[in-house]
């Protein structure tokens, strides 16, 4: 789609995806008329403080996760990247492979938080529109969500101007309570995609090993 104009871009761990990863991008086609949103599973998540699961098995479930979303592609840049991956790095190929296209950075409201301590932020916010979900009073899971703490540094007054919230219910969900229950076989029914679901029990992830 060379002609596309309103374009969303959408990084995570993926590990897994969940109902609520999937419930923002819904909401960001609708509400900022998106015609493509790049989903990008991270690759070298140096800010995380574990080890993320194979990319092989984070990949097919973010195409299950989000199937039945035709403007979603998923876009395996990061993981195929070597060295630290930075979502400014993806931004900038994203702008010259789309040059007339806004960029709009979907984020959830954990990642909101840590923004000022992002690489690059200023550069980040003048490529791109950042779009967060709407703020969450469930704080709980921003450390592994995002891998990176919130922070009391406050934002410019320039960037604060180009963040937008996205009206979308409260999900609480947390990739560690769903890893927490597929490890003992439970059902992970209203908290992931049924497809991501069953992926995730015939091939046995999350389980102790």
């Amino acid at each position: 789609m060379v002609g596309i104009q309103r374009l969303g871009v959408f990084g995570g761990a993926f590990d897994p995806p969940h109902l609520a990863h999937v419930a923002l991008v819904e909401a960001a086609i609708v509400q900022l008329q998106l015609q493509q949103v790049r989903v990008l599973p991270t690759g070298d998540a140096w800010h995380k403080p574990r080890q993320l699961s194979d990319a092989v098995n984070r990949v097919a479930m973010t195409r299950l996760a989000f199937a039945n979303l035709p403007p979603v592609v998923v876009d395996e840049r990061e993981i195929c990247r070597s060295g630290p991956s930075y979502t400014v790095d993806t931004l900038h190929e994203l702008q010259a492979e789309y040059p007339k296209a806004q960029l709009f950075l979907l984020i959830g409201d954990d990642q909101r938080r840590s923004l000022p301590s992002w690489h690059q932020i200023g550069e980040i916010g003048r490529i791109a529109i950042i779009c967060a979900a709407g703020r969450d009073v469930v704080v709980r899971a921003w450390n592994e969500e995002s891998g990176t703490a919130p922070t009391s540094q406050p934002l410019s007054n320039t960037l604060q101007a180009r963040i937008r919230t996205l009206d979308m219910p409260l999900m609480p969900h947390s990739a560690t309570d769903i890893r927490m229950l597929a490890a003992t076989e439970q059902a992970l029914t209203g908290l992931v995609p049924p497809a991501v679901e069953r992926y995730i029990h015939e091939h046995h992830l999350y389980r102790p090993h």
